[in-house]
């Protein structure tokens, strides 16, 4: 069974650092593309960022560029997103996804739970 189990969440003022982990297990995630999102209370969810399968290309969203890192380790079947410069306005529960298809970049096959984020100003 395919798991994807997020951890690192919490409460942090503004201007503060998290570090989001996304551990995969049920399969090997290393030829797969992985990523993040966030859904906000009342809002939709939202691309935060994206790995490709062997960690050559990532690609974020416009509200975190320059501000959160998205890398993995294969050996691990891990996924991080190191978030500098928190604002309140990025206070959600994050997600992980991962895709089915190899050596692929995008995916949203398969999601974790999600861990929550709350930025205090």
């Amino acid at each position: 069974q395919v798991q994807l189990v997020e951890s690192g969440g919490g409460l942090v003022q503004a201007g503060g650092s998290l570090r989001l982990s996304c551990a995969a297990s049920g399969r090997t995630f290393s030829t797969n593309g992985m990523g993040w999102c966030r859904q906000a209370q009342g809002k939709e969810r939202e691309f935060v960022g994206a790995i490709s399968w062997n960690g050559a290309y990532t690609d974020y969203g416009d509200s975190v560029k320059g501000r959160f890192t998205i890398s993995r380790d294969n050996a691990k079947n891990t996924v991080y997103l190191q978030m500098n410069s928190l604002k309140p306005e990025d206070t959600a529960v994050y997600y992980c996804n991962a895709d089915e298809a190899t050596m692929s970049f995008y995916g949203y096959d398969d999601w974790g739970q999600g861990t929550q984020v709350t930025v205090s100003s």
